[in-house]
């Protein structure tokens, strides 16, 4: 449970609490003589209601933040999992990440886009193997494709895909822009490249 939602907790318990006792008084003080009808409900609403009110919805609003902020750290430990699943074993397959991590391959996908655009994640996706390559960011920013060793005419920046291999390229956002002849891959070329 985190903070938001136990301080939400709270604000409801006090909530309930300034109800009960300010109910309590009131009806005490009714029982002994020591108050009036109109006494004890307008003491009630001032000391009882509007307290509880101002509490509830503090609590309320603590509840859904809560559950927001746990539903974003969620997402984050998500994708450091998934970082360090590639990141660890250097390549690894679509269906094994699929298993694992109980996401779909859009959510995969999106969920690589995502560490790609805060730079975290380097490397390349091969889709006729189905997977996943952890790649050292110098290697990234050079024109030829780690997977089949062709030449892109630019590296760009981001996702890029090889125009001869069809991998999908994650390049560092910081990568400087180099131009180059577009040349096909070396014969035999299909297939990884760096030999992983």
């Amino acid at each position: 449970m985190n903070v938001g939602k136990t301080s939400g907790w709270i604000a409801l318990g006090l909530a309930v609490a300034a109800l009960i006792v300010s109910g309590g008084f009131m009806a005490s003080g009714l029982a002994v003589h020591k108050l009036s009808v109109p006494g004890a409900v307008l003491g009630f609403i001032l000391f009882g209601a509007l307290p509880a009110m101002v509490l509830g919805a503090i609590g309320v609003y603590l509840l859904v933040k809560g559950k927001a902020e746990a539903k974003e750290q969620a997402e984050a430990e998500k994708l450091q999992r998934l970082l360090g699943m590639i990141q660890s074993h250097g390549q690894v397959s679509l269906g094994q990440v699929m298993v694992e991590m109980k996401m779909t391959r859009q959510q995969i996908t999106q969920a690589l886009y995502d560490l790609v655009s805060l730079g975290l994640f380097t490397g390349y996706i091969d889709w006729e193997s189905m997977t996943f390559y952890a790649s050292d960011a110098a290697k990234m920013v050079t024109n030829v494709c780690p997977n089949c060793g062709g030449t892109r005419e630019f590296v760009g920046k981001g996702i890029v895909k090889c125009p001869y291999c069809g991998a999908t390229l994650f390049i560092p956002p910081d990568a400087p822009n180099r131009r180059a002849e577009p040349k096909p891959p070396p014969s035999g070329g299909q297939g990884n490249a760096a030999g992983q």
